[in-house]
């Protein structure tokens, strides 16, 4: 069992759209796109439709968590990974699961009912706020990207600020 290459480790909800499929794999080199999330894993709609915006030399996969964590170490060395999820939970899990991500970059979490904005595209719930926490005392660092070319904010600067 090998150390899976993973270049970025990216929480956004809006998981694979023109953004992510284009700027960031040209920008980090990315080979192989894995969308982990239990929902987009059995749903062949979304999965077509992120297909369709990221370039044909890029591998792309739909795993539920449960599979991402049983053989992303099996992944090969050549295999330069961008990991996509949708929540910080999701993000959790894989990492509980044994994931090696030592950094999140978290590119979009609307906003909603209930939600504390914490700039302009990540706003977070009670859950994401301890969720957070729980990942920055396990020593994972949290920074807030929307694209590459743009300066990465640390989550836990931002959410002093509205506590």
């Amino acid at each position: 069992m090998g150390t899976p290459n993973i270049l970025v480790a990216r929480i956004d909800n809006r998981l694979v759209h023109g953004q992510v499929g284009m700027t960031w794999v040209n920008t980090i080199g990315a080979n192989l796109l894995i969308v982990a999330n239990d929902a987009v894993a059995k749903d062949e709609v979304q999965q077509n439709l992120m297909e369709m915006v990221i370039p044909d030399t890029v591998g792309i996969r739909f795993f539920t968590l449960d599979k991402t964590i049983r053989i992303i170490s099996k992944a090969a060395p050549f295999q330069k990974i961008l990991l996509v999820m949708k929540t910080p939970q999701d993000a959790f899990t894989l990492i509980k699961g044994g994931v090696p991500i030592k950094k999140l970059n978290i590119g979009n979490l609307h906003f909603a009912e209930g939600k504390k904005q914490l700039s302009a595209t990540v706003s977070v719930s009670e859950e994401d706020v301890e969720i957070f926490n729980r990942l920055h005392s396990m020593g994972i660092r949290l920074e807030v990207q929307g694209i590459p070319n743009e300066r990465a904010t640390d989550l836990m600067t931002l959410l002093k600020k509205v506590q």
